[in-house]
């Protein structure tokens, strides 16, 4: 009898929230290209509907739910609309870089509503549909390398973030016995639309290369195979993990020193 492919998400349903560009929006379209029906969620509702044309022009099956992750009534709403979700990503999230000590407390509740409240709320009401459903489950947070690294000027999205690998390891703990696999992933230097002003500089280029052993900027193609490969049949028996797609940066630094031939 012949297996069924590990890797195909055939059957399917898909949750992205944050689909509307970047790391989500290629997350979603590698969701739907592996045979998930895959709902498109963000509050810019154009840009998803393009995304879901193009997807449903190649056949695959791809919709489209206006969901702000600050609002907790729009995040009601979306739950409501939603049908049953075997796939939770949550990419949805923001930034701002600044030193510690000049953080203001709406900055502070702005970035801790949308990074982490919204997407802990939105997971306890999808987590608990699939609960009660009984048929398993994937859900996949997008972290950072502040889940796993210090970094300077970003201490408010560390907080988010590191929160979300946190929460990642304790959902897999407690969801495992109902089939539900709970992993975060946590991008490197990934060139959006969130820091490419950051990384036109020529001196981050030239550090990039000077520390990381794979010197290239990421795109976020680099991160959706992942995500596809944590949503599938084939990452059943791996759950609670923080895995890292940075080129290396995390592990292993490179260094100016050439032995003597």
């Amino acid at each position: 009898m012949a297996q069924a492919n590990p890797f195909s998400l055939s059957g399917k349903t898909a949750l992205v929230a944050g689909a509307s560009r970047g790391i989500g929006q290629a997350i979603a379209e590698g969701l739907a290209r592996a045979g998930a029906r895959t709902i498109l969620a963000s509050r810019t509702v154009s840009a998803l509907e393009k995304i879901a044309v193009e997807l449903r022009a190649e056949g695959h099956v791809a919709e489209v739910l206006e969901l702000d992750i600050a609002s907790r009534a729009s995040r009601q709403r979306a739950v409501s609309a939603l049908p049953d979700i075997d796939i939770l990503i949550n990419v949805a999230g923001t930034n701002v870089r600044k030193r510690f000590e000049d953080y203001t407390p709406e900055e502070y509740d702005r970035l801790v509503n949308t990074n982490l409240t919204g997407i802990f709320e939105l997971t306890q009401a999808v987590g608990k549909r699939m609960i009660e459903r009984g048929a398993g489950g994937k859900v996949v947070m997008i972290g950072s390398l502040t889940s796993i690294l210090g970094l300077p000027y970003v201490s408010v999205y560390t907080v988010t973030k590191s929160a979300l690998a946190g929460l990642s390891r304790q959902l897999g703990a407690e969801w495992g016995r109902h089939g539900i696999q709970v992993n975060c992933i946590a991008p490197g230097f990934i060139l959006t639309d969130l820091n490419k002003d950051m990384w036109a500089k020529q001196e981050m280029k030239e550090w990039m290369k000077g520390v990381q052993p794979n010197p290239r900027l990421g795109a976020p193609q680099d991160i959706a195979p992942l995500a596809v490969f944590l949503s599938s049949p084939g990452s059943d028996y791996i759950t609670g993990q923080v895995i890292a797609v940075d080129g290396g940066v995390s592990t292993s630094i490179v260094w100016p020193f050439e032995p003597a031939s």
